[in-house]
């Protein structure tokens, strides 16, 4: 789980489905996803820009800024949250001028929605047509290109079928919806959501992009291939929805972490296994190691080197 909200995601479509892959949902060129996860926008009072993911050519295609709250209305606080603050709040206008220029350069820019912090799903469950406006509306005034659903609290099936098809109504096809699931939750295991992914998968899989999949904190692990074969072995959804989410850094979460050397050898072997092996994504940005907060970015490009992603 991340520090303030926990990772992933999730997208696909199989013929089993009666679907058909759409465009936006894509991983690059190289078949392969790199995809950053932004929560952190300050440490120490400095802003850290992402900027830097595209300008030292990392290979990153997708950049999930972290974490969005839906609110109790009648609670003290903004009925939208981006982590503490609304996402309106001066301290973010550097932020979202810098997610836009990212966009321009072809990254794909998500919001994460929910994680660590309950409520936002329950409320969305539960009072759906009082709190799904809200995300609506925040989605178009930031122009994003889609949105990680993080889902770690008790959601029935109909209640996070409901949000998704309300997103690919309001949105169309382009838009990019994907979940982030502990990995256990995708091979039979442990699962924090509540509702049942295979069932979910069965559902809407051609709604969804790709899964964000959480391998540390005890639901998986990278420093082998073992729990994403055992994914990919139950024969329900492909390697190319399923992008394996990893820690880039010890102090980003519980347990888990495996450093540079371990992960790229696991990636590459995943690359050569699956041909169509969905990517990887790295929780979080800010201290991204081996470059650490004065050179993030490394992280992202270390990782294209391992999937062979051109730059």
């Amino acid at each position: 789980m991340k520090r303030r909200s926990v990772l992933l995601a999730a997208l696909a479509l199989t013929t089993a489905s009666g679907s058909t892959a759409m465009a936006a949902g894509k991983p690059s060129a190289a078949g392969r996803r790199v995809v950053v996860y932004y929560q952190t926008q300050y440490t120490n009072g400095t802003y850290v820009s992402p900027l830097a993911l595209t300008e030292r050519r990392t290979g990153v295609t997708d950049v999930l800024v972290a974490a969005v709250h839906l609110n109790d209305l009648n609670g003290p606080y903004a009925p939208v949250h981006l982590n503490d603050d609304p996402p309106s709040a001066a301290k973010y206008d550097r932020m979202w001028r810098d997610l836009k220029t990212l966009r321009g350069r072809g990254v794909h820019v998500l919001a994460m929605v929910g994680g660590a912090v309950p409520g936002s799903f329950t409320r969305l469950d539960e009072e759906f047509d009082t709190y799904y406006p809200l995300l609506r509306d925040f989605i178009r005034r930031y122009e994003l290109d889609g949105v990680d659903l993080d889902v770690e609290e008790r959601m029935s099936l109909a209640g996070i079928e409901r949000v998704i098809s309300a997103l690919r109504a309001d949105f169309g096809a382009g838009f990019i919806i994907t979940l982030a699931p502990v990995a256990s939750a995708l091979s039979g295991g442990g699962n924090l959501s509540g509702f049942d992914y295979d069932a979910l998968y069965r559902s809407r899989g051609g709604d969804i992009a790709w899964f964000n999949a959480q391998f540390y904190n005890g639901w998986g692990r990278m420093n082998s291939t073992a729990d994403y074969d055992a994914i990919i072995a139950r024969g329900l959804i492909p390697a190319s929805k399923v992008v394996a989410g990893a820690l880039t850094s010890p102090d980003n979460g519980g347990s888990g972490y495996v450093g540079m050397t371990t992960l790229k050898s696991t990636v590459g072997a995943l690359a050569s296994k699956y041909p169509g092996f969905g990517g990887v994504a790295g929780w979080e940005y800010f201290n991204s190691r081996p470059g650490g907060t004065a050179a993030p970015w490394k992280w992202a490009a270390e990782v294209s080197s391992a999937l062979k992603i051109r730059r």
